[in-house]
């Protein structure tokens, strides 16, 4: 696992960049419960560029915070590419964010399958005026700390690049 202060040197370089650029940002979580939040918002000065945050774990959540339907939900899952772009552009829709990281995966032991496998998580991008992006990931050797973890780290480098 890497150290934390990876998180945090991402998170600085994010309040840092979106202070530059005049941009206002918001996550959605579900499998990371916050995380990516909680480094934002770790950094002095984080009132200015971030917005709020949407721990969105149960697929309720998810429809009633971000408005991500459910069908989409029923057809793909919850650990998707479609729910994470839904969770992306909903954080985008129901914030004052410029920009939305949104995170949903399986970061185990249980809930794993052979489909999507513990580690696997999706990550989605959206930004005002731009297309949304979304990546996929398997963090297989590691435990669930390990899972969340990296999630959050690779959704602080995602949000970090758009800027």
């Amino acid at each position: 696992m890497r150290h934390p202060s990876r998180i945090w040197s991402l998170a600085q370089q994010i309040v840092d960049n979106a202070g530059a650029e005049g941009l206002m940002a918001a996550t959605a979580e579900s499998c990371t419960g916050g995380l990516v939040a909680a480094a934002i918002t770790d950094v002095p000065g984080s009132s200015a560029v971030f917005d709020r945050a949407f721990v969105t774990y149960s697929n309720e959540a998810k429809t009633e915070m971000l408005g991500v339907s459910p069908a989409t939900i029923a057809r793909s899952g919850a650990v998707s590419q479609a729910t994470a772009r839904a969770m992306a552009e909903g954080a985008l829709r129901h914030s004052r964010a410029d920009i939305a990281v949104a995170v949903t995966g399986i970061a185990g032991p249980a809930g794993g399958s052979e489909r999507k496998p513990v580690g696997l998580v999706w990550f989605a991008l959206a930004a005002k005026g731009k297309p949304t992006r979304a990546e996929r990931r398997v963090f297989a050797d590691g435990d669930r700390g390990f899972v969340r973890m990296r999630a959050a780290e690779t959704a602080l480098m995602l949000l970090l690049r758009a800027m």
